[in-house]
């Protein structure tokens, strides 16, 4: 028990004398490190003291130098303001001088325009002197020479008028002689020879208008009952139909040659078949349309084939077949084509140019005509829209475009397209034309002759194609011939409308005749 108690106190005692030992370790730590951390908090501040005097030192350092550096700026400022300062001195200086010398110079023009005004009313007062002595010398004139002022002046210019005329008819006359040794023996020998080549019929096919009754009792049966058959017919077909007195027969009228040729082939289908009533009428209709469409086709196909052409597309080969229910003065327009086709293409091998584009273009000149009853327009501006849309060539557009001198050609080839057109059109037999404008074509012809002063007869002759003049010599002289024929051609071309061409011959003949008794 003593000896447990004896422990226990020992072990107390150790414990006291434990703590007491740490407590006087750490005090003497803590006067250790307070010691420390007073000298680095006077070292600190030693060395923010030296950092301070060192910043205060650049900072005066750098405000004194930019304190040199702003009066420097200062002082280059105010030598350029003091500069620019008396530049503008001189310049007003300058202006106030030019502003004087310009009122100087406005002073002056007033004074030489107040000169210039005096010195016009004095030109003007002189004018009219000079114009009262003019007048005066004039009338002076007048009397001595017996002729007025207008007078003298007609005498002059008819004088010069007859020099001039004799000049220039001189000239045309030389120039026509040489072109005519270059070109006409050429010319003529080409045309001989393609028109010979050429070997089409003279006949033209006219368009029919008429339709034959198998009796008078037809007629009633196509009217129908209160004229409905007649005009289910007219609207169908789009013609007028003219029943009147004569015997077996009706007429078909339209502008359009294709309807009067498919309302024709209705009614005779009609007839044929014995039923007519609206619905038969327009069933016969529907199916000779179809025909008729199917014809055209073969009729363009067939054109194609005769000139030798391929590669046309099938819509425009349909409006080509289309000519051939188009007449011009009776010439079919089909056949009048494939004419000029064939015509161009001998034009063009004579002389070395493409004979199929050639051939192409004279096949399609007149394309236009197929529709210019369905389009406004010259079939010339159509046939030429055509062509472009179908994308023909270039040379053909053109050839389209100035077989009738609407345009310039720009080839050889649109040239002779032109001359085929005009042999075609102009070859006897190729048109016709009615009696009372045959007539009168002729006696405008032989009017136009005998309205010029000196001509003493004149004669149409060839169907109007030639106009021969016979002058009265004492009046005209041989150059004076030359200028009447080119101031008759002038006027024909100018006043008249004709197909083809018209030559003007003018003869000028002196006899001499005495009897011997």
């Amino acid at each position: 028990m003593d000896n447990i108690v004896f422990s226990i106190l020992l072990v107390l005692i150790g414990i006291f004398v434990g703590i007491i030992t740490l407590f006087i370790i750490n005090y003497i730590r803590g006067n250790s490190v307070s010691k420390k951390a007073e000298k680095i908090i006077e070292k600190a501040k030693k060395e923010a003291d030296k950092i301070k005097k060192d910043f205060l030192l650049e900072a005066k350092e750098e405000g004194h130098k930019l304190k040199i550096e702003v009066d420097k700026e200062i002082k280059d400022r105010k030598a350029e303001l003091n500069e620019l300062e008396e530049k503008l001195l001189v310049r007003e200086g300058n202006i106030e001088k030019r502003d004087q010398t310009l009122q100087n110079r406005e002073q002056m023009l007033e004074e030489k325009e107040n000169n210039i005004i005096n010195k016009q009313k004095e030109i003007q007062k002189e004018q009219v002197e000079l114009e009262e002595i003019k007048q005066e010398q004039i009338k002076l004139l007048e009397n001595i020479a017996g002729y007025s002022k207008n007078q003298a002046r007609e005498l002059v210019l008819k004088k010069v008028e007859e020099m001039m005329d004799l000049e220039i008819a001189a000239y045309i006359k030389d120039r026509e002689a040489e072109a005519k040794l270059e070109v006409d023996k050429k010319a003529k020998s080409m045309l001989t020879s393609s028109m010979q080549k050429y070997a089409g019929d003279v006949a033209s096919e006219q368009t029919v208008t008429v339709v034959t009754l198998p009796n008078d009792e037809m007629k009633g049966r196509i009217i129908g009952r209160e004229g409905r058959n007649i005009r289910t017919i007219e609207a169908v077909t789009g013609v007028d139909l003219i029943i009147d007195d004569t015997p077996e027969a009706i007429v078909l009228s339209s502008f359009d040659p294709l309807r009067r040729e498919i309302a024709r082939l209705t009614i005779e289908d009609l007839i044929k078949d014995g039923r007519i009533h609206p619905a038969r009428i327009e069933e016969i209709y529907d199916k000779v349309t179809k025909d008729i469409k199917s014809q055209i086709i073969e009729f363009g196909q067939s054109a194609l084939f005769e000139l030798g052409i391929t590669k046309m597309d099938p819509e425009l080969v349909e409006i080509l077949g289309k000519l051939h229910f188009r007449t011009s003065y009776g010439q079919n327009a089909l056949q009048h084509s494939i004419e000029v086709g064939y015509l161009a293409g001998i034009l063009a091998s004579e002389i070395g140019e493409n004979v199929g584009i050639a051939r192409r273009a004279g096949l399609l000149h007149d394309i236009g005509k197929s529709i210019d009853h369905e389009v406004e327009g010259s079939h010339v501006e159509l046939g030429a829209e055509l062509a472009i849309k179908y994308k023909e060539n270039d040379i053909v557009i053109n050839a389209i475009e100035s077989h009738h001198g609407d345009k310039k050609p720009t080839s050889i080839i649109s040239e002779l397209v032109a001359i085929a057109d005009t042999l075609s059109a102009s070859r006897p037999g190729a048109r016709n034309d009615s009696l009372e404008n045959y007539i009168k074509r002729l006696q405008d012809l032989e009017n136009i002759a005998n309205e010029i002063d000196g001509v003493d007869k004149t004669f149409a002759v060839q169907a109007g194609r030639e106009l021969r003049v016979i002058v009265q010599p004492e009046k005209i002289d041989d150059l004076g011939s030359h200028k009447v024929a080119r101031d008759i051609k002038n006027r024909i071309e100018q006043e008249l409308q004709y197909p083809g061409t018209i030559k003007v011959t003018v003869i000028r003949e002196t006899r001499a005749i005495e009897e011997a008794k």
